[in-house]
């Protein structure tokens, strides 16, 4: 297949976002209204807010939790194919969750088996989006990713009428028929060849955090791709070891520090915001309502705040924006336990649900920014595997918390102050790079005025230069005797 010189910014691309649209409505809105049927759990097993809580607790920690294996099979055999496997194995667990008599049981089908299901479809359509959009990139993430709030939006009241109407078993079953859609999804996701998936280490993002070593090696083979053909395990086995290279760059690492509290902070709240409402005298309906206004804001959220960092002047303070919208969400957290009121409530879903699309829509922008758009499934993978300790441990945590203590302050104010954390680390580590490369000119003028003594005034080449020529003319001499014998 021939590969393109750029991703073509619409097209197929579009199908590809529509795709993804209908992924995040199976996988991320259905995990949200899970929260529907806490009360439902609870009631029929008997068990109180912690063991009831691990269900979506585990649910969001399989999801993350594999990511990386959903951008392995991705990468190395097919997009199309991990998606389809992984809507068969959500469904089926969904299905086998209907015949549940124990909450063990629904921690393995429910949380384990649906949850890895998920893990597969919902990186790797996430990755796809990046591979086909670079100058609309946010905004068709603000499209695609949108797709969690429409589908929170519909299924909350949907799920509600289906508990009421056929019991939470029969709810549960119908979700397992309606999941089976990703197969669907996964058929949209055709495979995209890009020139810039060869790029050497030089033209990444972040190069001077790259080891020098390191770049001379990817250097060499990118000189060596018409021997590729040649050692097939040598090459496959580096490029493996080289898609997580990013592991190691600085920016990479303050940026997954700050996802492990951002991830703590957001998930109590989707667990415990209808128990909440129902605790201060809000209605069952009342209560999924509040899921569907911050299921529809969050739409808004994801389309809006692609679209305007997609404008030129908002462009290269996507980082920010991002870090503004997690501090947002922790200082609605911080508000939450003084809310006790339907009416106060609502304004709490518009500005909790508007800044956790807008973050959530900039996660793989800002990832690409850091690692680039050939490392972006593998990064996606990492970033979403660092999501899942905070989703398994923190409903558990609050939900020991509100037992505890007898109310839900302790376990609000613990999501708001994390989530703010996670956003000023991200603000401090740009502060430091700012100050660091401030005082990077005098020290880069010095080294070329060493370079230039040196050299004798010989200014054509350096002495790295001269090798890496060496090393070209060396291979070229190598490969055409080898094609000669």
């Amino acid at each position: 297949r021939a590969r393109r010189a750029g991703p073509p910014d619409g097209g197929w691309g579009w199908m590809i976002v529509a795709g993804c649209f209908l992924v995040t409505i199976c996988t991320r809105a259905v995990t949200r209204c899970i929260s529907i049927f806490f009360v439902e759990f609870q009631a029929y097993f008997g068990q109180d807010y912690a063991r009831t809580a691990w269900i979506h607790s585990i649910v969001d920690c399989a999801t993350m939790l594999c990511a990386p294996l959903g951008s392995l099979i991705s990468n190395h055999v097919s997009c199309q194919v991990g998606i389809m496997l992984g809507g068969l194995l959500a469904s089926t667990g969904l299905i086998l969750s209907s015949f549940a008599t124990s909450l063990e049981h629904l921690y393995l089908s429910l949380g384990v088996l649906t949850g890895l299901g998920f893990a597969l479809c919902y990186s790797p359509a996430i990755a796809m989006v990046g591979k086909y959009f670079n100058k609309r990139k946010a905004l068709a993430y603000g499209i695609a990713m949108s797709g969690s709030g429409i589908g929170t939006f519909i299924l909350a009241p949907v799920v509600q009428l289906l508990i009421e109407q056929f019991s939470w078993r029969g709810a549960l079953l119908i979700l397992g028929g309606f999941v089976l859609n990703l197969c669907v999804c996964g058929a949209l996701m055709r495979p995209i060849s890009l020139k810039e998936d060869c790029k050497t280490a030089s033209e990444l993002p972040e190069q001077n955090y790259v080891p020098e070593t390191e770049k001379q090696d990817l250097k060499r083979m990118s000189i060596c791709s018409p021997l590729i053909k040649l050692w097939p395990h040598e090459c496959l086995c580096y490029c493996s070891w080289k898609e997580y290279d990013f592991l190691l760059m600085p920016g990479f690492m303050v940026l997954a520090l700050s996802i492990l509290f951002m991830a703590y902070g957001c998930s109590p709240l989707f667990v415990y915001l209808v128990p909440y409402a129902l605790s201060v005298g809000v209605s069952h309906h009342q209560a999924a309502f509040l899921m569907s206004i911050l299921g529809v804001i969050d739409i808004v959220g994801n389309i809006t705040f692609g679209w305007l960092t997609d404008r030129r002047c908002l462009k290269k303070y996507r980082y920010f924006c991002y870090l503004f919208a997690v501090g947002m969400d922790g200082l609605s957290c911080l508000f939450l336990p003084v809310l006790q009121s339907f009416p106060l409530l609502v304004p709490f879903s518009f500005t909790f649900g508007y800044f956790d699309g807008a973050y959530v829509t900039l996660i793989p922008v800002v990832t690409a920014d850091v690692v680039g758009t050939p490392l972006l499934s593998s990064a996606l993978g990492v970033v979403y595997f660092l999501h899942a300790i905070p989703y398994l441990v923190s409903p558990p945590v609050a939900g020991w918390l509100v037992d505890t203590t007898g109310s839900y302050t302790a376990s609000f104010l613990l999501c708001g102050f994390s989530m703010i954390f996670s956003s000023a680390l991200l603000c401090f580590a740009r502060l430091a790079k700012k100050i660091k490369r401030t005082h990077l000119p005098s020290l880069t003028g010095n080294t070329a005025l060493k370079q230039h003594i040196w050299t004798n005034g010989a200014i054509a080449y350096s002495v790295t230069a001269e090798l890496d020529q060496r090393d070209v003319e060396f291979l070229a001499v190598d490969t055409n005797s080898f094609s000669n014998r």
